[in-house]
């Protein structure tokens, strides 16, 4: 993500920006997650600047944390409820949906987690598309029936294919506790500002 790009989502009413650590085509550098935080901490109100991992040690993460002033870390591989309790910042845990899910079994996988934080209130799951070994960013959208039956229990970050058409949709049927998006406000793989600012519109419209 650009300075400009997590810039206009602040202003547009965003409570999130993501800094992706873990490797991808979006991932940044330290420097350019700084500069990010640093930019976005003037607008009021000011979103949380939020980092995503997977497979980092957990002393890395805590220190990226600290240098590039994130707020929260995001957690995308299979990190263990002891690795998860030696965060320093507070804790988005993705759970992976595939094709093979159930409402059942995602729902039992997320029990386990708000069972283990003991009732955390800086901890959340989000639930994100995994296909073909691909996890998280792959525009996919997954069973909504799962998102559903999850977002009835446990206050859920949903992502995976949103964008801003069927966003809304999204909103009004699930109602999950928020909603975070990557591809679906790219254009040839760039982060697009009005693409940014209709899906946070939708997403207030909606709520």
């Amino acid at each position: 993500m650009a300075v400009e790009h997590a810039v206009a989502a602040a202003r547009a009413g965003a409570d999130y920006v993501g800094v992706v650590f873990a490797a991808s085509r979006r991932q940044v550098t330290p420097q350019r997650a700084r500069e990010i935080a640093e930019a976005v901490k003037p607008v009021n109100p000011r979103p949380d600047v939020v980092g995503v991992f997977r497979y980092s040690p957990a002393a890395e993460v805590n220190r990226l944390a600290r240098e590039c002033r994130l707020d929260v870390v995001q957690l995308a591989g299979d990190e263990s409820i002891e690795y998860v309790r030696q965060m320093e910042r507070p804790v988005i845990k993705v759970v992976h949906v595939t094709p093979q899910s159930t409402p059942a079994g995602i729902l039992a996988q997320v029990e386990r987690w708000y069972a283990a934080m003991k009732g955390d209130s800086r901890f959340h799951c989000l639930l994100d598309t995994e296909i073909n070994g691909a996890r998280g960013g792959t525009g996919v959208t997954f069973d909504r029936g799962i998102a559903r039956e999850v977002a009835e229990h446990y206050p859920i970050i949903i992502a995976g294919g949103l964008n801003p058409e069927n966003v809304a949709d999204l909103v009004r049927d699930v109602r999950p506790w928020g909603v975070d998006v990557a591809s679906g406000v790219e254009i040839d793989g760039k982060k697009d500002t009005t693409k940014i600012e209709a899906f946070i519109r939708a997403v207030w419209n909606a709520e």
